[in-house]
């Protein structure tokens, strides 16, 4: 399933992606299940009734898209977790994951505008895939930790490069509102059955910046939901981007940088692309 939130009407759901566009789960479940995230928690066999042969309630083009997970108890990202983005920031081998938080106001969802933050004009790409946590647990094994997630999405970890850079701590530079592009959608396990056999590539203007595949991860998926769930409880709706490759903007020679009139897309075999227009604030 393609499982997403959005609004239409002025009227905040979520819902499952079909051919001919977007059925409405939130007005079938809703009383049951409010959001999504609940759904992902205890609805998995609700929603899945209704992607067999429920008729779409309207298209996709009549909706907003919004980020995938609304309202996430957290958004636990991975940075440097591909040797080539590693190597291009100079930085040497490490013996756990590099971990950084954002926030949920952070995050718009697909064809939503990221938005330039008028104390900075560094304001760099970082195409990543994520997983979305469905059933909640601590002290996952390794050999367990694909019972614990509900699917995948494109992720864009939007970053404000001197702001990331003021200290030893990202949070800064990752925190600026409407600064991470989150979907369209979340493609649940079932469908993904092998999640490091993914090609991701981002684009800026049409032009290709990153690509890598997924079994290059450093950490791989089995060791960060071990790590990750030893120290907090991972909890249905749970948003982990799992880190970018090479080819980031502010490496480059000269550097490149979003700017206000861009488009940004993040791509994942299987999943889908994700598009942000850049704005100014």
């Amino acid at each position: 399933m393609k499982l997403l939130s959005f609004r239409h009407g002025g009227i905040d759901g979520y819902g499952i992606a079909v051919d001919d566009g977007v059925v409405d789960a939130s007005r079938r479940l809703g009383t049951k299940f409010p959001d999504l995230k609940s759904a992902l928690a205890d609805g998995m066999a609700e929603l899945a009734a209704l992607d067999s042969g429920t008729d779409a309630d309207f298209s996709l083009d009549e909706i907003e898209f919004r980020p995938t997970i609304p309202n996430p108890d957290k958004i636990i990202c991975v940075g440097l977790n591909y040797k080539k983005h590693v190597e291009e920031t100079g930085r040497g081998d490490a013996d756990y994951p590099a971990l950084f938080t954002r926030f949920a106001n952070t995050q718009v969802g697909h064809e939503q505008p990221l938005v330039l933050p008028t104390h900075s004009d560094r304001f760099d790409y970082e195409g990543e895939l994520a997983m979305v946590i469905g059933k909640a647990g601590r002290h996952i094994p390794a050999e367990r930790a694909f019972d614990h997630i509900a699917g995948y999405a494109c992720y864009n970890d939007g970053s404000i490069r001197d702001w990331q850079r003021h200290t030893h701590q990202f949070t800064p530079g990752k925190n600026f509102p409407h600064t991470g592009g989150f979907g369209p959608w979340i493609v649940t396990t079932d469908e993904i059955p092998d999640p490091t056999a993914l090609t991701l590539v981002t684009r800026l203007n049409g032009t290709e910046m990153q690509r890598a595949t997924t079994d290059q991860l450093i950490f791989d998926i089995p060791y960060l939901i071990n790590y990750l769930s030893t120290f907090t409880e991972l909890v249905p709706g749970d948003v982990i981007p799992t880190g970018t490759p090479g080819g980031v903007g502010f490496k480059r020679t000269p550097p490149v940088f979003m700017r206000a009139g861009d488009t940004v897309e993040v791509e994942i075999t299987g999943i889908g692309t994700l598009v942000n227009p850049i704005v100014a604030e």
